[in-house]
């Protein structure tokens, strides 16, 4: 039924204004369209982000979007500079190398936002 359908990142905040920030100056996305009510979409890739105003932004305790680059090494490094800090976790099967939890060829990090959401690239 949706196997031939795009999906949609949809990530609540609190402050559109803050957001677009970060979304567009510290991780490069640029406006699919002019600002809706409301909310904005990103074009990454062939995927669209939404971000919009929520008053339950932050309270998703798991991965809001995941990014697959190809170098999620030189990505860590470019956001890290941008002032990013990255989140650790112990998760069964990965080993961590700095910022990096790896296992195999598979190489990512998770980040947060401004409103706390969790976000992350890998590489495989």
């Amino acid at each position: 039924m949706l196997e031939n359908t795009d999906a949609i990142a949809t990530i609540g905040v609190k402050d559109l204004k803050a957001a677009k920030k970060f979304y567009e100056g510290t991780l490069g996305l640029k406006p699919a369209s002019s600002e809706e009510k409301g909310g904005v979409t990103y074009k990454s890739g062939k995927s669209s982000v939404l971000v919009y105003e929520s008053r339950y932004a932050g309270t998703n305790k798991a991965t809001s979007a995941t990014w697959v680059v190809d170098d999620a090494e030189k990505v860590v490094k470019d956001l890290k500079a941008k002032g990013v800090r990255f989140e650790h976790y112990d998760l069964p099967g990965l080993t961590r190398q700095g910022d990096l939890h790896v296992a195999g060829k598979f190489k990512g990090a998770w980040f947060k936002d401004p409103d706390g959401n969790i976000l992350h690239v890998l590489s495989m």
